[in-house]
C-alpha cells in the first residue's frame, strides 16, 4: 500500500484575510452558498461585503441549525441546489465545517471553510463526523479530497473565547500520539494510505508547538491580543493538526471522545476538551513512561484542558455508564483497532478509571 499525505489545495492565515475572501475564491466559483451562524454572519458579513466590492461575486447566508446530522445536511443540500450558488462556503466552527463540506461533496461542488475559531482541526480534513439528530456520535463521512481552500484570519480568531482556542490545544494534543500509534501498529490512515514521513513530523512539531507557545498563547487571547504565539497556535491547531491527524491517523483519543458522547453530562463540552481527556486515556492503554503522561497532564492543567472525569461534568460515575462509554469506544468500526495491541471494552474501562485517577493524583500535588 502507498504511502499518501492529503491537505487543501490552498491553505491562507494572516490577519485581516476575511475582506479578502471573494478575491481567494474567484477561482473556484462567483455566486457563494454561505453557511453561518446567525451570530457568526453579524461578525463576518461587514469584512466579506468590504471584499464583496471588489470582485464579481455574489453571497447568499443560510443560518446552520447547531448540528452535523443527516437531516440538517439533507436540509441545507436542497436549499443550495435550489439557490443556484456553485461554491459552499462554510464560516464558523467544527460542525459548520463539517456540514459545508458533505454539503460540498453531495452536490459535487468546491468547497472554502473558513475558521472563526481555532477550536478543532476539522477546517483541513477530507472528513465530516457525522452526528444524530441528538448529538450522539453517528460516524465518520470520509471525503474524496480535503477542501478547496482553507483561509484563517488571525484578527478574528484571537478575538473568540479563549475556551475555544483551548480547545483547539486538545483536539490537536493527540495529533502527535494518535500518529504514533498508526505508525507503530501500522494501520491506514484517513485518507486510504500508510503515514509518510512528512506527515509523522507535522504531527511531531503540533506537539512541541503546543508545549512551546500553548500557555502564552492563552494568556494574549484571555487579553484579547494576537501575538506571535497565538499565530502559532492557530497554525497548530488548524493546519499542522489537521494534516497531521489525516495523514497521521486516528486512534485511542478520539475513539474515546466518541465514547465520551454517550454520557449526557459531556455534550455541555466541546470536541477538543473531550479529545484531550481521551489522549490521557490512549496513554493509560499504552502504558505510556511516567514524564510523558506527567508532560501531558501538566500541558493540560497549564491550559484548562480536562484531566478528570469531573473536569468533563460526570461528577458520579458508575461502572455501567462507563462501561457503554468503553463500548462505543472499542465499537469494530471506530479507530481503537489502530492501537497496536489488541483493545476490549473492559480494558478501555481500566484506562477510563486509570486516566482520572491520575488526573486527580497530579491536581493533588500543584
Amino acid at each position: 500500500m502507498a504511502n499518501i499525505i492529503a491537505s487543501p489545495t490552498r491553505y491562507i492565515q494572516g490577519k485581516g484575510e476575511l475582506k479578502n475572501l471573494c478575491k481567494h475564491a474567484e477561482r473556484l466559483g462567483s455566486k457563494l452558498f454561505i453557511l453561518t451562524s446567525n451570530s457568526g454572519r453579524g461578525r463576518v458579513e461587514p469584512a466579506i461585503s468590504e471584499g464583496l466590492r471588489e470582485t464579481e461575486c455574489t453571497a447568499h447566508y443560510e443560518v446552520f441549525r447547531g448540528e452535523c446530522c443527516d437531516s440538517e445536511i439533507s436540509r441545507l443540500k436542497e436549499l443550495y441546489l435550489a439557490s443556484g450558488c456553485d461554491l459552499v462556503v462554510g464560516i464558523g466552527g467544527g460542525k459548520i465545517h463539517d456540514t459545508a463540506k458533505a454539503i460540498a461533496y453531495y452536490t459535487k461542488s468546491p468547497v472554502v471553510i473558513v475558521p472563526t475559531i481555532a477550536s478543532t482541526d476539522a477546517p483541513c480534513s477530507a472528513l465530516s463526523v457525522i452526528y444524530s439528530d441528538a448529538g450522539v456520535f453517528d460516524r465518520y463521512l470520509f471525503l474524496p479530497a480535503s477542501p478547496n481552500m482553507v483561509l484563517v484570519d488571525t484578527d478574528v480568531v484571537s478575538q473568540a473565547p479563549l475556551r475555544l482556542l483551548v480547545s483547539g490545544m486538545g483536539d490537536a494534543l493527540a495529533t502527535y500520539f494518535e500518529a504514533r500509534a498508526c505508525q507503530r501498529s501500522n494501520a491506514t490512515n484517513c485518507v486510504g494510505g500508510k503515514i509518510t514521513l512528512a506527515a509523522m513530523r507535522l504531527a511531531r512539531l503540533c506537539y512541541d508547538t503546543l508545549l512551546a507557545d500553548g500557555v502564552k498563547a492563552a494568556l494574549a487571547v484571555q487579553n484579547k491580543v494576537c501575538t506571535r504565539a497565538v499565530e502559532n497556535i492557530i497554525e497548530a491547531n488548524t493546519y499542522l493538526s489537521g494534516i497531521g491527524f489525516e495523514s497521521g491517523g486516528l486512534a485511542g483519543a478520539h475513539a474515546i471522545h466518541n465514547g465520551l458522547t454517550a454520557l449526557e453530562e459531556t455534550h455541555a463540552l466541546y470536541h477538543g476538551e473531550k479529545v484531550a481527556f481521551g489522549t490521557l486515556v490512549q496513554l493509560m492503554l499504552e502504558n505510556a513512561p511516567e514524564e510523558e503522561l506527567e508532560e501531558v497532564i501538566d500541558f493540560c492543567m497549564a491550559v484548562g484542558l480536562p484531566t478528570t472525569l469531573a473536569d468533563l461534568g460526570v461528577k458520579e460515575p458508575d461502572s455501567k455508564r462507563l462501561m457503554e462509554v468503553a463500548t462505543l469506544a472499542a465499537a469494530p468500526g471506530d479507530t481503537l483497532g489502530n492501537m497496536p495491541f489488541e483493545v476490549t471494552p473492559q480494558t478501555v474501562y481500566a484506562a477510563i478509571l486509570a486516566a482520572d485517577a491520575a488526573g486527580r493524583y497530579y491536581k493533588e500535588e500543584v
